[in-house]
């Protein structure tokens, strides 16, 4: 049971990572449309992490918050 169980959230663990680290790699390309995209799929990601006792869900939330700022932050400004 341990076995399958570490297996299962070493699986979910590196989805994870992989997400994260493909949106903080558009968000540094400064590519506003493709970051907003990828934050979707993280928070999803995040949320699902949650249910499945990988991740606490205060770590989620805080994690959700700072990426939606600097996904925020990336997008073009507007002329007034």
């Amino acid at each position: 049971q341990t076995v399958g169980k570490t297996a299962v959230n070493r699986s979910n663990k590196s989805k994870l990572r992989g997400t994260l680290r493909l949106l903080r790699e558009s968000i540094a390309n400064g590519d506003h449309a493709a970051a907003t995209t990828q934050y979707r799929e993280t928070a999803s990601i995040l949320d699902k992490s949650v249910q499945k006792g990988v991740l606490h869900k205060n770590t989620a939330n805080r994690y959700k918050s700072r990426l939606n700022a600097r996904v925020k932050a990336v997008a073009p400004k507007k002329v007034a």
